[in-house]
């Protein structure tokens, strides 16, 4: 068995488009609302109101969580935000993993000890 878990496959780092964020919102029962767009082009979402208490991040939302791995599998490149390609990559049930990533590029590595 395997668990799906979302990465930016491409430099710039994870983000959500609008048309993601407002599926995923409706998936999990949340009334996002879409706020001004920024500078970089993308839009500010809020959970039932726009106020600066409600603001939605989309980088909180934890990778493996299914209703995303359903946004990004059933909007395909629709689900990419300006500087992002989402990718859903399959990892063993067994391993314990963390997103890795160089300059916004993501990937999937396996937990290991350290020591300094």
């Amino acid at each position: 068995m395997t668990q799906k878990i979302v990465i930016n496959a491409c430099h710039g780092g994870f983000g959500l488009s609008d048309a993601a964020t407002e599926l995923y919102g409706k998936l999990t029962h949340q009334n996002l609302v879409r706020g001004s767009e920024s500078l970089f082009g993308k839009s500010s979402w809020y959970v039932n109101e726009i106020a600066d208490e409600n603001f939605f991040y989309d980088g909180n939302i934890p990778r493996d969580c299914r209703y995303l791995v359903q946004v990004v599998q059933q909007l395909g490149l629709a689900a990419n935000g300006r500087y992002s390609t989402l990718k859903v990559v399959d990892v063993p049930d067994d391993v314990e993993w963390f997103i890795a990533e160089y300059d916004g590029w993501e990937h999937v590595a396996e937990m290991h000890r350290t020591w300094g």
